[in-house]
């Protein structure tokens, strides 16, 4: 028997790091809203790796931050070890990667969510989406409800009969959706670290045409660290000098004692116990049907896959100070449980490891991204909204960023505004949600540095200046930090402009300076601003012969050497963003019937009939549309805008 609660302006589906950041985003910005979870115990929960950021996933939390989102400023309260990496390397893949206390993080963000204005927290296992089309009258008997138009969400039912009716709902289901984690002959129907499953809701959304794929993804185990030898691994510290995920936070109060991670190998004799019991494996045997992450492989198929390999790194990480258990992050796996104990004791460290929880693979239903806008409103239903894993992406980070984004776009629909749209050439975020809605998605989708055509603007240490404007403008960053962002701003312009106007000549101080830093000496004058393009000399260094010898901010004397040092390959990425905005500006019509344009290859015409692409840019990014289609694109859309401006 259905039965009404109060209504709700948004309802978001699930309390992972997606569900996290659209719940507050919707309520921070005046929307009532509810958020459900099948456990309370699974709010903002890490069941696989303990940590935040690291390679290109550093850059989206960044972003996130700058945007307004939750997860910077909760892994700044709540990490245990912090590490800039590929220091070594230049500053478009500098990723800032913290170690969490999974339990601390998750009970933090559950603190913020439970306490922020608008939003309501409720324990239910959400089993119907109703939309104006798909409601039963009976239930709805008593209640106004206008079927007319194009289907849009009027609310959503609990497994107990519950409907909440809500003007907009976020689905963030992440892997719960009828959730399988299976290791060896042994499964079990429950979500990850044994919560409950989501069972139900599969069925409501294929009965609304939405398609669904069926993805894996797997953790490894975790052992007591008692029973670890570290004296045969190599220790990694945190870095000296803490680097805050929130630009709003200050560094020197972040520093902290911290705690180190471990280095370990596997080597021959794991592979061989690998190979020999690669039968029971359920990836191999096929008990599995879910596709699995490619760049993120469980260690059986690393060792099958790269079978040249002598031996793969292992990270010993701990889960938090709350506990002994350590996570051996690189060697998840599906294997029995026996298999495990004998591959995980080869490693050196491990050979007298108890396991407290067993490695294993985890299926789970999400819907094909395809079927989403650019702002991450399903095509075809108004006021429905998909974010995370739910959409095919694999990580907390990736989750977290769809989640605001959706979270906004949700409430600018509420309030009949423009939805916020980051391009590929404004963030990684922009380049996600792109690959996802324009892109096939075969299996879960992992964001990395290389997907990033213009990787060395969009670096994480300058996502303030890129992405803050964006937050402010819809409302959830205030004056103040917006503020300081263009003050900021400021402040690199006139230090760029004082160095370069600053020239020193060819004495014999100066010479002495550039010998000792290994730059060869001048023979007439240069100003500093030159003298820092020099890739040996930093702008500390400059500061010793620097007459003014001024003091500023480290983040803007950061961007004032990197924007001297990089000057011309940033402009050059400059000009090719200005060319890729031209092509994304070009809008499509909505109404457009790809069919009537005689000269484009079948292939294109039912590929750009499928995803309906919002701009000639993102066709072009379709896979199967090539730029001999584009060019025909173009000619039709311009002599239709040629005709429509004679008819008028």
């Amino acid at each position: 028997m259905a039965f009404f609660y109060e209504s709700y302006d948004a309802a978001v589906i699930g309390a992972g790091h997606a569900g996290c950041e659209a719940a507050l985003a919707l309520a921070r910005l005046g929307m009532k809203t509810i958020v459900f979870t099948v456990a309370m115990d699974s709010i903002a929960m890490m069941p696989c790796n303990p940590n935040i950021g690291g390679t290109s996933k550093g850059h989206l939390v960044r972003e996130l931050d700058a945007l307004g989102g939750e997860m910077g400023r909760n892994i700044d309260k709540t990490f245990i070890q912090s590490r800039m990496l590929n220091e070594s390397k230049g500053p478009a893949v500098h990723s800032l990667r913290a170690q969490a206390d999974k339990r601390e993080y998750s009970q933090a963000m559950r603190k913020v969510l439970e306490n922020t204005d608008n939003l309501t927290l409720k324990q239910a296992e959400i089993t119907e989406i109703i939309t104006n089309k798909s409601y039963d009258p009976k239930e709805w008997e008593g209640t106004e409800v206008n079927a007319a138009g194009e289907e849009h969400v009027i609310g959503v039912k609990t497994l107990s009969g519950g409907i909440y009716p809500c003007r907009c709902a976020v689905l963030c289901t992440g892997v719960y959706l009828k959730s399988r984690c299976i290791y060896g002959e042994t499964e079990q129907f429950t979500g990850p670290n044994g919560l409950p499953s989501a069972n139900h809701l599969t069925e409501s959304l294929i009965k609304l045409g939405i398609e669904i794929f069926r993805f894996k993804t797997g953790t490894p185990a975790r052992v007591d660290k008692r029973t670890i030898d570290f004296s045969k691994m190599e220790e990694q510290p945190g870095d000296a000098k803490i680097v805050p995920f929130s630009f709003e936070n200050d560094p020197e109060k972040l520093q902290k004692d911290q705690v180190s991670c471990w280095l370990t190998y596997t080597n021959e004799e794991t592979h061989r116990i690998i190979r020999e019991n690669i039968d029971r494996s359920p990836l191999f045997n096929k008990s599995i049907k879910g596709t699995g992450p490619r760049y993120c492989p469980s260690i059986e198929d690393k060792v099958i896959r790269f079978a040249d390999k002598e031996r793969h790194q292992i990270f010993i990480e701990p889960e938090g100070n709350y506990t002994n258990e350590m996570y051996l992050s690189g060697m998840s796996s599906s294997m029995p449980e026996d298999v495990q104990i004998r591959m995980y004791r080869t490693l050196p460290g491990l050979e007298h490891a108890h396991i407290v929880r067993n490695a294993y693979a985890i299926e789970y239903d999400c819907i094909n991204p395809m079927q989403l806008k650019a702002s991450l409103e399903f095509k075809r239903i108004g006021g429905f909204f998909s974010a995370g894993q739910a959409n095919g992406s694999s990580g907390y980070e990736e989750a977290a960023v769809q989640g605001i984004i959706a979270g906004i776009n949700a409430a600018m629909k509420l309030k009949s505004k423009e939805p916020l749209v980051l391009k590929r050439s404004d963030a990684y975020i922009g380049v996600l949600i792109d690959d996802l809605v324009t892109k096939e998605t075969n299996e879960p989708y992992r964001m990395m540095t290389s997907r990033a055509e213009y990787r060395l603007l969009l670096r994480q240490d300058n996502a303030d200046l890129r992405l803050s404007k964006y937050g402010h403008d819809v409302g959830l960053l205030s004056d103040e930090r917006y503020e300081k962002v263009v003050r900021k701003q400021e402040m690199i312009r006139q230090e760029t402009e004082r160095l370069a106007s600053i020239h020193v000549g060819a004495s014999k101080r100066i010479n002495d300076f550039l010998t000792a830093h290994n730059s060869t000496p001048l023979n007439s004058g240069i100003s500093l601003a030159d003298l820092l393009r020099r890739s040996e000399l930093k702008y500390s260094d400059i500061h010793e012969i620097d007459p003014d010898n001024i003091d500023i901010p480290y983040d803007v004397s950061e961007q004032v050497e990197i924007n001297l040092k990089y000057e011309g390959y940033i402009k050059r990425q400059n000009a090719q963003v200005e060319q890729f905005k031209k092509l994304e500006s070009k809008r499509i019509p909505d109404d457009i019937d790809y069919s009537d344009i005689s000269s484009l290859r079948l292939e294109a015409t039912q590929k750009l009939s499928k995803i309906r692409p919002e701009s000639v840019g993102q066709a072009a990014r379709i896979s199967g549309v090539s730029p001999a289609d584009i060019s025909v694109l173009l000619v039709y859309l311009e002599q239709k805008k040629n005709a429509d401006r004679t008819h008028n």
